[in-house]
């Protein structure tokens, strides 16, 4: 999932950024670091756990930014394949039981003479309808999303303030 804001839009963002372009990074960049922050946090807080302490795929959430020649990038993300799955759900198939009994044996108030015939059955209902989306990063987004516009316009006018100064 990628999500971009244009910046051309903000007023001579782009020949500011021919005449000062040190300038633009650095705001720039600060910008895109706070928003990364607020993003990753909302997105954290939308993923769900597995069996354990949430370490796994909420705690491998992190952000990079990187200020380029003629650019800015932030990235919210995560390397763990499974991501992917969890946020957009997936078709019908039947995943290994022994997760899905750690899963159970963590979170469900099962009987332990019962977990494994439990586990068997979401396995076997994964494996008629398959599982919902999360859509953490898209959910996370879009709940910071006026916020990251504002954190951008400050960014531009703390560059035109510089600009001014100079």
């Amino acid at each position: 999932m990628q999500i971009q804001i244009d910046a051309s839009a903000f007023d001579n963002l782009e020949q500011a950024w021919e005449r000062a372009p040190e300038i633009v990074r650095e705001e720039m960049l600060t910008a895109v670091v706070v928003s990364d922050v607020l993003i990753g946090r909302e997105v954290k807080e939308r993923t769900p756990t597995g069996a354990g302490s949430g370490a796994g795929l909420r705690g491998s959430i992190g952000a990079t930014e990187e200020g380029l020649a003629d650019n800015v990038i932030g990235m919210v993300g995560t390397s763990l394949a499974y991501a992917v799955p969890v946020e957009l759900g997936t078709r019908p198939h039947f995943p290994p039981v022994a997760p899905i009994l750690d899963w159970v044996k963590a979170r469900l108030d099962v009987p332990e003479n019962q977990q494994v015939s439990v586990a068997h059955a979401i396995v076997r209902k994964i494996g008629k309808v398959g599982t919902k989306g999360a859509h953490m990063f898209e959910r996370g987004f879009d709940a910071t999303a006026s916020q990251v516009e504002r954190y951008m316009a400050l960014g531009v006018e703390r560059v035109r303030d510089r600009l001014a100064e100079s």
